[in-house]
């Protein structure tokens, strides 16, 4: 690989497509699976919100048996939630807010449904998404490119952290910020397995502290030494 030894320069599409084979060679080829069922993705996402992947999917599964359909969870007391996703961390604060989101998306389209989402233009879609009290631009992202296969770039704390080390953002920038800026530098068509696959390599290797640099494939385009985290 060729280093880009100017921080500053900007990065090149063919950058992005040799770090989006390495990593491919290296965690996988990713392919979307399909459609998926946006409210329930709404959901899982929000449950995801500051915890482990393992504790949210538990916290999912124990809302649906306690709770098998969305319109259940919209009308249970706030209490019963909270009790049925608490594997999940912060169920004080998820409870309400997934009931909150649930009863607006019904009173916005007379059912518990975000098929609305197929047909409209991305930047619709995250702005109708976004308008729900928290969900944030990550959020919105997960739900669009995870359950309807949209060409968009969620930034979570993975991803952030490994674009700044390469330089495609600067060190600075917020994850918001870095989303905007990423979804303009990254195809369409790798923005889901780059995505997928930059998570994988901030799990196993570009952690925070002592990442694995010495088996790193992108290590010839990285900036960390200079970042410093």
């Amino acid at each position: 690989m060729t280093p880009r030894a100017d921080r500053d320069a900007p990065v090149s599409p063919e950058i992005v497509r040799l770090v989006d084979e390495a990593l491919a060679a290296r965690h996988g080829a990713r392919t979307w699976d399909g459609p998926g069922d946006p409210v329930g993705g709404l959901v899982g996402t929000i449950l995801s919100q500051n915890t482990t992947g393992v504790n949210s999917r538990e916290a999912f599964r124990r809302l649906r048996e306690a709770l098998p359909t969305w319109d259940d969870v919209a009308n249970a007391p706030v209490k019963e939630v909270e009790q049925a996703i608490q594997t999940g961390g912060l169920a004080r604060q998820k409870a309400p807010r997934i009931i909150e989101v649930l009863r607006q998306i019904r009173e916005d389209q007379g059912r518990l449904s975000l098929a609305l989402l197929n047909d409209m233009p991305v930047a619709d879609a995250m702005r109708y998404l976004t308008s729900f009290r928290g969900v944030g631009p990550k959020t919105a992202g997960c739900v669009l490119m995870f359950d309807l296969g949209l060409h968009v770039f969620p930034v979570d704390t993975h991803v952030h952290r490994i674009s700044r080390r390469l330089g495609w953002v600067p060190d600075k920038a917020s994850a918001e910020k870095a989303q905007d800026l990423l979804e303009a530098l990254i195809p369409g068509e790798a923005k889901y397995q780059l995505h997928i696959n930059m998570v994988s390599h901030g799990r196993a290797l570009c952690r925070p502290r002592i990442p694995g640099c010495d088996d790193c494939p992108i290590a010839d385009f990285c900036h960390y030494p200079d970042v410093g985290h």
